[in-house]
């Protein structure tokens, strides 16, 4: 009895020093090394590629594609025209393998896991030779159990076989009597225009094909893959909910998600940084589990008199950082760190005699969104860089946007892409990975695999402050109503037809808004984009969010008619243009440029190639007929500039009615013909040039309408109001002065203000149309000068004076290179470039008056040289009425 006793009081203290002892550091080790791949040599497309199938270097996170062209093995996917010699790489299964030691002390863990942040995407996953996994989603995070002793000390083999996703996908897909409607059919044969699988998958739905970028069906090991082994306890989330943010204080909540291997005490303590650096602890607590499994504190906290985050143009964009500790036996065992901005938002949906409006709050300013709409920054997501994502990123914020829609046909954006919208102010409306067509949603299996690709990707990006909106898909509500999906497969299978409905109500009415309401913090949901939230109608101008596609698409109206649809907020519109002809040069030599030279419409995907016809009808409506392939690269690029411009002039113009203008597109995927405003390889086209104007925080609107009305508004997107001067004048196309008007203005706080309306005949008397412009100036103290300029006919028809309209001289001024440009009569259009030479300059794509004068920064891209004199015989100028200088 008394050796019974002992036992028992030996296991005791044993059990109570279990309890007491720290768990050892999660422990860590990067599998991103000595990877290799091959094209599977039992796959279809080995025999035609033979050479692919012996092991070569891959690179980890990769894509098979970026392999092959490392390895040689292919052309440059954006050189030239190799598209369709590709597409067998979509069609290959594809193997990835690594070998890898592990340290003692990490096998001695009581837990190991393999964590795979993305696998692109049909992917089968070995450890020496035991099957580990099959993935079917690449938005989603993979965590694997490694059971206990299959890790050995040297030698571990992980191999990984993708399996093509149009092979894998088709039989099932071509099997159905009745098709789900797809996105962009394949023009090269590698699956039926009738038969799409893209819409099956959950991969990105680029990689298919759009109408600004090719195909290419890769795969491959897309995010890090990482060894994870850890004993005791692990911090396995941490989300800072912001209860309540004012100017007076902000109450927050921390709630933290621990992971325990087996029974403990723990401490728990949450350290603030502030935005000025200060650093204190902001909460603290203890606990005690009392079996392992997951465990949810909370953490409240409070910070007297925050620095609020806010929207670029509204205030500072002022961060927090929270550092959650773990702690046993007073060792820090785990640790876990958030940045964040504490500020309010809301979507607002306030009922009017009009129908809804649509708009977002932040610290209860109602916000204006001004921006663009961004598509991947790459067709092999893997390569996108840190200094690529900052050069659009700060290009947008120079612009003065506050709002950048992610759009659903991609990816989840990186840590880095959010965190530079935080730093910079700049909002983000983010879509669900839906781009187009219909879902499977139908399927239980296919919804639940999206629900948690969902949940983790709204837990990954919930702390940031410029998340504003979660969006369940882009345009398949509006595919289904009005393009034909829903009437067709009605007509075909009423039965099938209502399931897939319902499904679609079911993934984007119910499980993605409870996923957002869950775990999204507060964030609003929307389901689809354009739409009404599931309203009978949907892409109205009462209500919601509108697409407009009538300009550029069809019936391609002409951009006047931009100006008769006034929504509540345009999420979507966009007029297509060439990139500038350095980076046509980087895929297509001069010698194989023309409008219809098969490199060009190779780049070219609207309308299959034939996109060029629809930018040469917008180009000859206003501008006329090119004199060459250089000069239709510059009439699109300004005929798109002026065509935004007005849009977006007469969005902002209708506030409060209107409250958002997000044009398509703000980058490229890759070199070629698009609807964005800065290209593939950063650089700004015309747009991007014009955006800056005209989505400066205080503007003068002067909006033509097709009748010949001119309706003259000003705008203050300022939280306060403005005084200055407003001044009119109209003037011969040579500099003569027929009338000048000047009017001191108040402009009140985040307003339009309608100023007047004229016929032409009121301003232009009895001027000769073609020979005279009216120029409305609004200078306001503290704010760049605005300049809106109206024409009385289009730009082929105005009496452009024959001798050259610009000099321009480069010169250096201190140790800064400077181009000293000088008008010598009106001066539309004009476009600096520099023959050879990257170089950036301050401003472009402008309108001169007579007599002006301004000098430009030149700033040569990267560690570029050149002289003054090198400068100076490389300078182009393209002015609207004058030949190339």
């Amino acid at each position: 009895m008394k050796f019974q006793n002992l036992l028992g009081r030996a296991a005791c203290f044993l059990s109570m020093l279990s309890l007491a002892m720290p768990a050892s550091a999660a422990e860590l080790l990067p599998l991103t090394q000595a990877w290799q791949f091959r094209l599977s040599p039992a796959s279809s497309q080995a025999a035609a590629h033979a050479e692919a199938t012996a092991w070569r270097p891959a690179q980890v996170p990769g894509t098979v594609h970026t392999d092959l062209l490392a390895a040689q093995l292919i052309p440059d996917p954006f050189v030239a025209a190799p598209e369709a010699a590709l597409q067998w790489i979509g069609l290959a299964d594809w193997e990835y393998r690594t070998r890898f030691d592990v340290p003692r002390a990490q096998r001695a863990q009581a837990r190991q896991e393999l964590v795979f942040e993305g696998l692109d995407t049909f992917a089968e996953v070995r450890l020496n030779g035991q099957p580990l996994l099959k993935a079917d989603n690449a938005f989603r995070r993979w965590r694997v159990p490694v059971q206990k002793g299959l890790l050995r000390a040297q030698g571990n083999e992980l191999s990984i076989v993708f399996r093509s996703p149009i092979n894998k996908l088709l039989p099932q897909v071509q099997a159905m009597p009745v098709k789900l409607a797809g996105n962009y059919p394949s023009p090269y044969g590698d699956e039926p225009p009738d038969a799409m699988t893209g819409n099956f998958v959950r991969k990105p739905g680029y990689h298919y094909g759009w109408d600004w970028g090719p195909r290419y069906v890769t795969a491959g090991i897309s995010q890090p893959v990482t060894l994870r082994s850890w004993s005791g306890l692990r911090i396995e989330s941490l989300q800072l909910l912001q209860d309540e943010v004012t100017a007076e204080r902000a109450r927050l909540r921390a709630l933290a998600t621990l992971e325990l291997a087996r029974a403990g005490h723990y401490q728990l303590r949450l350290w603030q940084t502030a935005p000025d650096g200060r650093r204190q602890l902001a909460a603290e607590q203890r606990g005690h589990a009392t079996e392992a499994g997951l465990q949810k504190i909370e953490l409240p906290l409070q910070v007297e008199q925050p620095r609020r985050w806010f929207p670029n143009g509204y205030g500072e964009q002022a961060l927090y950082r929270y550092e959650l500790e773990l702690l046993q036996a007073g060792r820090r065992v785990d640790a876990l760190s958030q940045r964040t901005g504490l500020r309010s938002v809301a979507l607002k949906r306030e009922p009017d005699a009009q129908g809804r409006g649509f708009h977002f709050e932040v610290n209860g300013i109602p916000v204006f969104a001004k921006g663009a709409n961004s598509i991947p920054f790459d067709m092999f997501q893997p390569r996108v860089n840190a200094a690529q994502l900052r050069r659009v990123m700060v290009s947008a914020r120079e612009a003065n946007m506050n709002m950048i829609r992610s759009w659903g046909g991609g990816y989840y954006e990186s840590e880095a892409f959010f965190d530079l919208a935080d730093e910079l102010g700049l909002m983000i409306w983010q879509d669900f990975m839906f781009g187009g067509g219909m879902q499977p949603a139908y399927d239980p299996a296919f919804r639940a695999n999206v629900v948690v690709e969902a949940r983790e990707q709204v837990q990954r990006l919930r702390h940031h402050p410029s998340l504003v909106l979660w969006c369940g898909n882009n345009e398949q509500e509006i595919a289904w109503k009005y393009w034909g999906h829903g009437r067709d497969m009605k007509a075909a299978d009423p039965a099938l037809a209502e399931r897939v409905w319902q499904g679609y109500v079911q993934l984007f009415g119910r499980d993605l808004r409870q996923v957002v309401a869950e775990e999204g913090g507060g964030i609003a949901y929307w389901s689809s984009s354009p739409g009404d939230d599931l309203a009978e109608v949907a892409n109205t101008p009462a209500s919601g969010d509108m697409h407009y596609w009538e300009v550029w698409g069809n019936p391609a109206h002409p951009v006047s008619k931009y100006l008769e649809i006034t929504p509540r907020f345009m999420s979507e519109y966009g007029l297509q243009a060439w990139p500038v002809q350095a980076t046509v040069d980087a895929f297509a030599p001069r010698s194989e440029q023309g409008i219809s030279a098969p490199l060009i419409t190779a780049h070219q995907k609207f309308m299959a190639g034939k996109g060029n016809e629809r930018l040469l009808k917008y180009i000859r409506e206003e501008f006329g007929e090119p004199r060459d392939f250089g000069d239709f690269i510059y009439r699109s690029q300004l005929m798109q500039a002026e065509g935004i411009q007005l849009a977006a002039l007469h969005h902002r113009a209708s506030r409060p009615f209107t409250m958002g203008s997000l044009y398509w597109q703000l980058n490229d995927v890759w070199p070629g013909a698009a609807w964005s405003s800065i290209d593939h390889f950063g650089r700004w086209k015309a747009l991007h040039f014009q955006a800056r104007r005209f989505f400066a925080p205080v503007a003068v609107a002067a909006l033509r309408e097709a009748s010949g009305q001119t309706r003259l508004h000003v705008i203050n997107d300022r939280a306060e109001a403005r005084r200055g001067e407003l001044r009119l004048r109209v003037m011969t196309l040579q500099g003569r002065t027929l009338r000048e008007e000047r009017q001191a203005l108040t402009l009140a706080p985040l307003s339009s203000q309608l100023l007047t309306r004229y016929a032409d005949a009121d301003l232009l008397g009895d001027a000769d149309p073609a020979s005279a412009a009216a120029v409305f100036e609004l200078q306001i103290e503290g704010e760049p000068p605005s300049r809106s300029v109206v024409y009385f006919k289009p730009a082929k028809d105005l009496a452009w004076p024959q001798a050259s309209a610009v000099q321009a001289q480069v010169e250096r001024v201190g140790g800064e290179l400077q181009l000293h440009v000088q008008a010598r009569s009106l001066a539309r259009g004009v476009w600096i470039e520099f023959e050879g030479l990257d170089v950036d300059v301050a401003d472009n794509a402008l309108t001169l008056l007579p007599g002006e004068s301004l000098r430009l920064k030149l700033k040569l891209s990267g560690n570029g040289k050149a002289t003054v004199e090198d400068l100076q015989r490389a300078l182009r100028l393209r002015v609207l009425g004058s030949a190339a200088l």
